[in-house]
């Protein structure tokens, strides 16, 4: 599968709400992850299970999703970007609103790193 094709891919999956299947289909087994702060738990994650437990564990967190905004990838060779919007009530820290640029790359048709801007 081709980056721009993976990238049209997750986007679809993500405006559909299916971030897990996104996440199982598309992603590489020995994924890295990047976060911009250690908000949502360790900084740097490594594999497959380690990102689906962060998502299980932000999925958790959200008492109540408002919004959510996807935009169109942006692709230049193996790496594209979108950008998230999201409006949602947290427990025990209410509702906010986060905007963040999301970078990923390719390889043999999977992604092997996610890296988050915010």
């Amino acid at each position: 599968m081709t980056t721009t094709a993976v990238a049209n891919q997750l986007v679809d999956l993500c405006r559909q709400g299916k971030n897990e299947e996104a996440i199982t289909s598309l992603y590489a087994e020995n994924i890295d992850s990047v976060e911009a702060n250690e908000m949502m738990g360790p900084k740097v994650q490594h594999g497959m299970a380690a990102i689906l437990e962060k998502h299980k564990a932000f999925e958790e967190s959200v008492e109540e999703f408002h919004n959510a905004e996807i935009s169109e990838p942006l692709v230049a060779g193996n790496t594209f970007a979108i950008t998230y919007l999201l409006d949602a009530t947290f427990k025990g820290r209410g509702r906010m609103t986060m905007e963040e640029v999301c970078v990923y790359q390719v390889k043999d048709g999977k992604i092997i790193l996610e890296q988050f801007f915010y």
